[in-house]
């Protein structure tokens, strides 16, 4: 049987306090009065101390039971007030005076006194009215606190050793925080920082009684950074949940408790405990990443893994067998003035949401970060007839779960196997960069089909002979770089030549328009009313444009 199943009952309250010494056998015997303090008898006791002298501030540490026959009172009690005063100074648990009427006229002197000081104080004080042993007091008090240090050690061994063993057994939220309401006997709320509920256990019967207006009762409730009570409308035990500046929730116990201490001991352990399953279950989920990352790489590079090898290492990281697989590239849209940690959290957020949308739409894929700003996947598809209407669904349920589409998506040709699959993930790569040149994206997805001659040009992007030509074609105006020149050329080109249409957009007026055109034929040494002219300045502008977004 697993440690974690072994579950031990909530604490029975431990705190030796001075009621509970009232109760004893050999305390009882003395016929104890309590003068004073009546309601401070829940006082716990750390010793007990005999002391008869007056002299208190220097003997005590604090929390001590002083035991007195009064003989620093006085002949006629005159010094009992002062006496009492001194030992709660000192801050003495509380004061238990051995004196028996009628045993002597000093005694009586001191029995008044002490009523007499006793009165209306909030420190207990007690009169035992027949002698006693003080030794024997002494002997039980202290064989109990010594007993109820180690129930309270024993306890806090098996409170270890059951959260140490729910982590070792990779124990989810819902199981850690069942079995802090089990040790604690009372029930035990985990709620994130927006105050949903993500894991409850209510010992009780009525679960919906616990939860019911949650959200607006724990808004009630002052955040903590330590395992307390906070100041607020709703004072619940409370702890943390996550590392110190990354807190991600908080373990309540909405209600009263019957020993906060130990609860407190067991929420704090729950709390680590959830705290090293969320950061191990990222850790593993970032080596699963890392995993997938480097095989997809590898894959792209010269190799001598057979097919059935690359078969078997995508199954190990979750890809199913299927008898169809499509490379995907999806290539975040850089934003000005982000700097790389920003494009990388934007990454691994739309890598998360991606997963999670393969997994809405029962697909599975091998996704990971191919490079700064891109996500590679390749994905399994069960018929290639399937692929369009698989492609369609899953981006435009991503598109729908972003809140702006800011990315391009580019799909390489669909291969039978994982291994030619993988390689087509380049050709990806180079749909996904053009698409992000263009002004509007009109589709969920694209192939090089359908970016026609800016995927030439992307495919041709750094050959030296391609390079050569549109700098020729635009060295008039591109040598040193002439921005209004290039604007007013490709404006000019986008509607095909036509100049009237041109000036009605608005752009400038006819005769400055014809000007600035005429001008710019004699940069660029051609007419503009040549067709071929014209086609020749197309493909070079298209050119200087995807070098630009790259």
């Amino acid at each position: 049987m697993s440690l974690s199943s072994n579950v031990a009952a909530p604490a029975v309250p431990a705190v030796l306090s001075i009621a509970r010494i009232l109760e004893l056998d050999v305390v009882r015997d003395g016929d104890p009065e309590v003068l004073g303090g009546a309601e401070a008898l829940m006082t716990p006791v750390r010793w007990v101390h005999v002391s008869e002298t007056s002299e208190m501030t220097e003997l005590l540490a604090g929390g001590e039971l002083v035991l007195t026959t009064g003989m620093a009172f006085g002949d006629g009690g005159e010094d009992a007030a002062r006496f009492l005063a001194e030992v709660r100074d000192a801050s003495a648990a509380g004061l238990v005076v051995e004196l028996v009427q009628g045993a002597s006229p000093h005694a009586d002197a001191a029995i008044t006194a002490l009523r007499r000081a006793a009165t209306g104080s909030q420190f207990p004080v007690v009169l035992l009215r027949r002698r006693v042993k003080f030794v024997a007091i002494t002997e039980v008090v202290h064989r109990m606190l010594v007993s109820d240090q180690l129930s309270a050690l024993e306890r806090s061994r098996t409170i270890h050793e059951v959260f140490t063993a729910l982590s070792l057994e990779d124990a989810g939220e819902k199981d850690i925080v069942a079995r802090a309401a089990k040790l604690i006997g009372a029930p035990v709320v985990l709620e994130d920082v927006a105050h949903l509920v993500l894991a409850f256990e209510d010992t009780g019967e009525n679960q919906a009684e616990l939860l019911t207006r949650w959200t607006e009762r724990s808004r009630r409730v002052g955040y903590l950074e330590s395992t307390g009570r906070g100041v607020g409308e709703e004072n619940w035990l409370q702890t943390p949940v996550g590392v110190r500046g990354q807190r991600w929730g908080r373990l309540l116990v909405p209600g009263a408790l019957v020993d906060d201490d130990d609860a407190s001991m067991v929420l704090e352990r729950a709390g680590q405990t959830l705290t090293i399953a969320r950061l191990a279950g990222r850790d593993q989920l970032e080596l699963l990443h890392q995993a997938r990352a480097g095989l997809l790489h590898e894959l792209r590079q010269a190799h001598s893994l057979g097919v059935e090898e690359v078969l078997v290492r995508a199954m190990a990281l979750g890809l199913d067998e299927a008898a169809h697989y499509v490379p995907v590239v999806l290539r975040v849209d850089h934003r000005s003035g982000q700097g790389p940690t920003g494009m990388q959290l934007r990454e691994r957020e739309l890598l998360d949401v991606l997963l999670r949308v393969l997994d809405s739409a029962r697909a599975t894929g091998l996704a990971a970060s191919l490079q700064s700003g891109q996500v590679g996947l390749v994905l399994g598809v069960g018929a290639k007839q399937l692929e369009e209407p698989l492609l369609e669904r899953i981006f435009r349920q991503l598109a729908s779960e972003q809140a702006g589409v800011d990315w391009s998506v580019g799909v390489g040709h669909g291969k039978s196997t994982v291994k030619d699959a993988a390689h087509g993930l380049d050709e990806a790569a180079q749909v996904a960069e053009i698409v992000a040149t263009f002004e509007s994206r009109s589709r969920p997805f694209y192939r090089f089909t359908d970016v026609r001659l800016n995927g030439l040009l992307a495919l041709l992007q750094h050959d030296a002979r391609v390079k050569s030509f549109a700098e020729a074609e635009l060295a008039g105006i591109l040598d040193p770089p002439d921005t209004a020149a290039l604007e007013l050329l490709e404006l000019y080109l986008k509607h095909g030549g036509n100049k009237s249409a041109l000036a009605r957009t608005g752009y400038l007026s006819r005769p400055a328009l014809y000007a600035r055109l005429e001008k710019l034929e004699e940069k660029l040494g051609v007419s503009l009313d040549d067709a071929e002219s014209r086609t020749s300045l197309h493909v070079a502008m298209q050119w200087y444009r995807l070098g630009k977004t790259r």
